[in-house]
C-alpha cells in the first residue's frame, strides 16, 4: 500500500469509489452518482502543497482516497481543513482509512494546518470510531441539516493558539 498525490488519471477511480458510497447513505449527502466531468473542478482545487488529494494505491489499484479541502473559504480559516475519506467497498476494514487519516494528521502541520474537521453522519459508526481513536472530539450535532443527521468533529494541531489543545506528538 502506497499513499501518493492523486493524478489526473486517478479521477475515474476516485469518482467510482465515491459513487459506491452513495447507495448506502452512510458517508455522503449526494443521492445520485456524480460524473468524472462534474468532479474535475473539485480535483483541480487540490494542491499537494496545502490541500492535497491523496490516493491509496494497492497492487496498482486505487483502493481509497483522502482529500483536505479549505474550511469555510475565508482567510481566517486557512489553517483549518475539512478531511474526507472514502474506501472502495472491497477494501473496507483493511486499515486504509486509518492509514490515510494517520498520514493527514502527521503531515498536517507541514501543510500549514492547525485543525482538521470532519463531518460524519451520526449513524456512520465505523467513521465515528475511527475519528475517536485519533483523538477527534465531537463538537456539534446537526439533527435537521440532513436526514439522517450529521455530527461534526475536529482536532487541533500545532502550532496552535494557546486556547486550542496541542496536537499529541
Amino acid at each position: 500500500m502506497v499513499i501518493r498525490d492523486a493524478r489526473d488519471v486517478d479521477l475515474p477511480a476516485i469518482v467510482a469509489i465515491y459513487n459506491a458510497a452513495i447507495p448506502g447513505r452512510l458517508a455522503t449527502a449526494d443521492t445520485e452518482p456524480v460524473s468524472v466531468d462534474s468532479r474535475r473542478q473539485w480535483f483541480r482545487e487540490h494542491t499537494p502543497e496545502s490541500r492535497p488529494l491523496w490516493v491509496m494505491e494497492t497492487d496498482g489499484a486505487i483502493t481509497g482516497w483522502l482529500s483536505l479541502t479549505s474550511f469555510y473559504g475565508r482567510p481566517a480559516y486557512h489553517a483549518t481543513a475539512e478531511v474526507s475519506i472514502y474506501v472502495s467497498p472491497a477494501h473496507h476494514r483493511t486499515g486504509i482509512a486509518r492509514t490515510l487519516l494517520d498520514a493527514a494528521i502527521r503531515r498536517g502541520p507541514a501543510l500549514g494546518l492547525q485543525t482538521l474537521v470532519g463531518y460524519i453522519f451520526a449513524h456512520n459508526e465505523p467513521s465515528l470510531r475511527l475519528f475517536e481513536r485519533f483523538g477527534f472530539q465531537r463538537w456539534g450535532h446537526l439533527p435537521r441539516a440532513r436526514l439522517p443527521s450529521t455530527s461534526s468533529w475536529s482536532r487541533a494541531a500545532p502550532p496552535s493558539p494557546l486556547w486550542l489543545p496541542r496536537w499529541p506528538s
